[in-house]
């Protein structure tokens, strides 16, 4: 018997349309599930998509009954930390409530797996820096929070005879397509190397550096990134490892080691060829000196093997993107 559709949450998303791209250059039928609040219809460029929310219940009856769909793969979420503070409950209703809601049909209509998109904010401020997929999970704002209760419901269904499931708890995530296809346009995105980059291109006045004197090498923060290829290839990993009835799992998605905020400003310089305009600024409450994974379970358990674990790598594909659609090339398709 084969194997049938996956439905992709928030595929039409900077993570999630990585993924559906991997997914159909592996040859699996897909169905793309996002409401495009953030997403693009453009960046989807396999499978048929369907516009709407993962909270609508009916809809996903119609599309669970209308297809043969095995996988969930659930990226549909809100991400932005400092939005996630100040509005609470925009949070918890999408990416807790929706998620429920999402789980409770998967599973009344035999769904046999999930596919997660978690984040290292369960976590919150680990001591020593260093997360592991067993250190206590202590999130400090309600994006993390909002993700946890995820984990614990996908738990929880698993062990009353539910989907199994992984939940992949993304590090920072970066870097685009390398073919220049498709990119990350997050709207107000906050995440150093897309806000970096902008500023290369003059997309934005300048980049500024929160706190200059961490215990770190250099004084500013270390964190781990990882390219956003390399992610997506857990996912497709993630999906072969259930289907071969692999046990339910959480693991990490990192490369196990970090760059400092002013390493990666130098290395958006030497792609861009020049200097970008620095403000150093106070630092920000609740941002750890330090945020790496320990990422020895993720190639364990799934054999996962990055490909483009490389800062130089990392930026050039995201300055390359941003700098198409800052000259509203017509391949960056929401350059208008």
């Amino acid at each position: 018997m084969g194997n049938g559709k996956i439905l992709v949450t928030g595929g039409a998303g900077y993570i999630g349309s990585h993924v559906v791209r991997q997914l159909g250059s592996a040859g699996e039928s897909v169905i793309t599930l996002d409401n495009l609040s953030t997403g693009f219809e453009a960046a989807v460029t396999s499978g048929e998509l369907v516009i709407g929310d993962t909270g609508d219940a009916a809809l996903l009856d119609k599309l669970f009954e209308d297809h043969d769909i095995d996988t969930v793969m659930h990226f549909a979420a809100h991400t932005i930390v400092p939005e996630s503070v100040a509005d609470p409950l925009k949070y918890y209703g999408n990416n807790t409530a929706n998620s429920r809601t999402l789980l409770e049909r998967a599973h009344e209509h035999g769904v046999k797996h999930i596919v997660f998109s978690s984040t290292a904010a369960v976590y919150g401020v680990p001591p020593d820096g260093k997360a592991a997929e067993n250190t206590p999970t202590r999130p400090i704002n309600p994006y993390g929070s909002s993700k946890l209760m995820t984990e614990w419901m996908l738990r929880d269904l698993a062990f009353a005879g539910g989907p199994s499931y992984v939940s992949l708890r993304y590090f920072n995530v970066a870097g685009c397509e390398p073919g220049g296809t498709i990119g990350q346009s997050t709207p107000k995105a906050t995440l150093l190397i897309k806000v970096a980059c902008e500023a290369a291109v003059g997309l934005r006045p300048g980049v500024s550096v929160f706190g200059t004197d961490y215990p770190t090498p250099d004084g500013t923060g270390l964190r781990d990134y990882i390219h956003v290829e390399d992610l997506a290839a857990a996912h497709l990993d993630a999906l072969s490892y259930l289907r071969d009835g692999g046990k339910s799992a959480t693991l990490n998605c990192g490369y196990g080691h970090g760059y400092s905020v002013r390493e990666v400003l130098a290395a958006v310089e030497k792609v861009s060829g020049e200097p970008l305009h620095i403000t150093e600024e106070p630092r920000r409450a609740g941002d750890p000196p330090e945020l790496v994974a320990v990422v020895k379970k993720i190639h364990k358990v799934l054999g996962w093997k990055p490909k483009f674990d490389d800062l130089d790598t990392i930026v050039r594909t995201s300055f390359e993107w941003e700098r198409k659609i800052a000259d509203k090339d017509p391949r960056a398709y929401w350059a208008a």
